[in-house]
């Protein structure tokens, strides 16, 4: 597979790469909830894009800090993950997660964080955790009611790599301190 990944912050995203990753999600998602943005719920702090001239592939990084129990912990969170549908089976998201590990890696966050459960990820060391959660949904751009699940359950297929020496404690309240990814 040929192309060239480019790295863009998220303040550096030219209108044309923005509505190509719109386009991209579009496919990829069939909407979903995109209605016609480059992001789902919320900007994110960095975007992994895959060339062939155009945008084929993307992945999206958000740098941020939870909350685990009373730990304050810095995360790189994975999110809107795309592949041409017509360019599928090419291991264009295997190149690209590639790129995101070094990025997480190369900051300064305990783990990667996603939501997601798809072969490929545990297949890159990430692994399933369903830790009691606090969230805040966004629907439509608007903020929903928070959401706190007091007991440990399955959600979402929330999955963890650590990215130091650090535990992941399992029995942890995690509280993203806002939206999800």
């Amino acid at each position: 597979m040929t192309g060239q990944i480019d790295r863009i912050e998220e303040m550096r995203l030219e209108p044309d790469d923005e509505a190509q990753i719109a386009q991209l999600l579009l496919a990829a998602f069939d909407d979903e909830g995109f209605c016609g943005r480059s992001y789902h719920q919320q900007r994110h702090h960095l975007r992994l894009v895959l060339r062939a001239p155009e945008i084929i592939g993307h992945m999206a990084l958000t740098y941020r800090a939870i909350r685990m129990g009373d730990a304050l912990v810095d995360i790189v969170g994975l999110a809107e993950v795309a592949t041409a549908p017509e360019r599928q089976g090419e291991g264009i998201a295997t190149r690209l997660l590639t790129a995101a590990l070094d990025e997480a890696r190369s900051s300064g966050a305990a783990f990667f964080v996603l939501f997601g459960n798809r072969p490929i990820y545990a297949g890159h060391g990430f692994r399933a955790v369903s830790n009691p959660l606090t969230y805040t949904p966004m629907y439509g751009q608007e903020t929903g009611a928070v959401i706190r699940q007091e007991t440990a359950v399955t959600h979402d297929d929330m999955m963890i790599l650590p990215l130091g020496d650090m535990p992941w404690d399992a029995s942890a309240h995690i509280d993203l301190l806002g939206t999800k990814f």
